[in-house]
């Protein structure tokens, strides 16, 4: 096997192991090795599954920010890419679930606080931990984003 067919097989089970479809693992992992933008036909016979499969795995790529889906003038056609600021935006993601547990967490503490003292110690303590977390990874999200280096552009 060759090593790229290797790296899309092995983003096939990383991704199916956070809960994604494994073809959408798939998909994600050739598309990070294409330059250029990929029709559901493309994509399908490159990946050897049905264009609707590829189709429901890109739709649920686009809606967490991985692909974007682009036109390309005089194809009717839609073609998918790996999103230009994917770092970013996979950060973002993972920072706003860390925030909505949080915030579900800090909303609930006062209205059984003292009622058991385990829960209590319990909830405290992912109090304490998530926003650290938040804090830690919203700042190190700033100090990447203002040290990144200029976005290169194709030739």
């Amino acid at each position: 096997m060759r090593p790229t067919d290797q790296f899309i097989e092995r983003l096939g089970l990383i991704m199916a192991a956070d809960g994604f479809p494994r073809i959408a693992g798939r998909l994600f992992g050739l598309l990070l090795l294409t330059s250029e933008p990929q029709s559901l036909d493309q994509l399908a016979a490159r990946l050897k599954v049905s264009k609707a499969s590829v189709s429901l795995d890109a739709r649920l790529l686009r809606q967490r920010g991985v692909i974007d889906r682009v036109s390309v003038p005089g194809d009717r056609r839609d073609y998918y890419r790996v999103a230009p600021d994917l770092f970013r935006r996979n950060m973002e993601h993972r920072l706003a679930r860390v925030r909505a547990f949080h915030e579900a967490l800090t909303a609930v503490r006062p209205a059984i606080a003292g009622r058991n003292r385990t829960v209590d110690d319990r909830l405290e303590e992912l109090d304490r931990s998530y926003s650290q977390m938040l804090s830690t990874m919203t700042a190190a999200l700033e100090t990447w984003a203002s040290a990144r280096p200029p976005a290169r552009r194709s030739p």
